[in-house]
């Protein structure tokens, strides 16, 4: 993943200064991209140790059109949850109470995701993100996106419509409501010698936190339905927008940077399922993950 450290690098050597609606700040640059070929492992860096099992159950999550955050809360997945968190602290006049990031938000947070797993009735109000990806991937304006492009990649592999887009105009107020408009906003698929490649189009990227997921997250799936379409996996290619460094990652980063890229794992896959809608976490398994210690930061919201 020696192609991720050239872009933090990049970012550090040629970002601009951009203020952002969390108030962080950022380092950012516009237009970057990255080919990574799946062939040579899967992409889960090596430098930090990055928790693929969120991975794997955020995927399958959009995958099943869900939008609200109860499955992955029951599952140890929290990477969303602070924004609904924020949403909830808003709509009953707590932020003053709960300031952003202190101990005692903290400690509330941890109340709030113990509500939304064991409560089914606070989820349902409490944990809807909104019309988010799993929406718009399986119900955009009533079209199965997902399924859609799984049948035209079978019966047209050569077609240059297997397009899956997220970005819905009349959606995102209800998106930025409780979640996010979507970030990684459309991805293309491309046929040829057999195997299965991916594009990823992303208008704002978290190079330090959500990069890492999206790269494995978009390689997991490339992998999956070059399965159910009975491909290889090709090429994933990133493309981005605006892709930053948050103020408060910068250290991180750098000591990343420090560390030198190892042998990437495998990902074994069920070779059973034939039906994309038909896995399940038990179905994976990572083979040879060998990663530096974790690096913390704290997520903007």
């Amino acid at each position: 993943m020696q192609v991720y450290h050239e872009l933090l690098q990049h970012i550090i050597d040629n970002g601009v200064r951009k203020e952002d609606r969390t108030g962080v700040g950022t380092t950012s640059v516009f237009g970057y991209q990255m080919h990574i070929d799946l062939s040579e492992g899967f992409p889960l860096l090596t430098t930090k140790k990055v928790y693929y099992k969120s991975i794997i159950h955020e995927l399958l999550w959009f995958l099943r059109g869900d939008t609200n955050i109860r499955y992955l809360v029951q599952n140890g997945v929290r990477i969303w949850n602070e924004w609904p968190f924020q949403y909830y602290l808003k709509a009953n006049d707590l932020e003053d109470k709960y300031p952003k990031y202190s101990p005692e938000w903290k400690t509330e947070l941890k109340h709030f995701e113990e509500k939304v797993k064991s409560d089914a009735a606070f989820a349902e109000k409490w944990g809807e993100l909104g019309p988010v990806y799993g929406r718009q991937w399986r119900n955009f304006g009533g079209i199965d996106q997902i399924a859609g492009v799984v049948e035209q990649i079978k019966s047209k592999p050569d077609s240059r419509r297997h397009i899956v887009t997220a970005w819905n105009p009349q959606d995102i107020p209800a998106m930025a409501q409780s979640g996010l408009p979507p970030c990684h906003v459309l991805f293309q698929f491309y046929v040829a010698d057999g195997k299965l490649s991916c594009q990823l189009y992303q208008r704002s990227a978290d190079v330090f936190l959500g990069v890492p997921f999206n790269i494995a997250s978009y390689a997991l799936l490339t992998i999956m339905v070059a399965q159910v379409c009975e491909l290889k996996p090709g090429i994933f290619v990133h493309t981005f927008g605006d892709v930053h460094l948050y103020s408060n990652h910068r250290d991180q980063a750098l000591l990343q940077l420090t560390r030198s890229p190892r042998k990437l794992p495998m990902m074994k896959i069920n070779t059973a399922v034939k039906d994309l809608f038909e896995f399940s976490f038990s179905d994976f398994e990572l083979i040879g993950y060998t990663p530096d210690p974790p690096i913390r930061a704290q997520v903007a919201v």
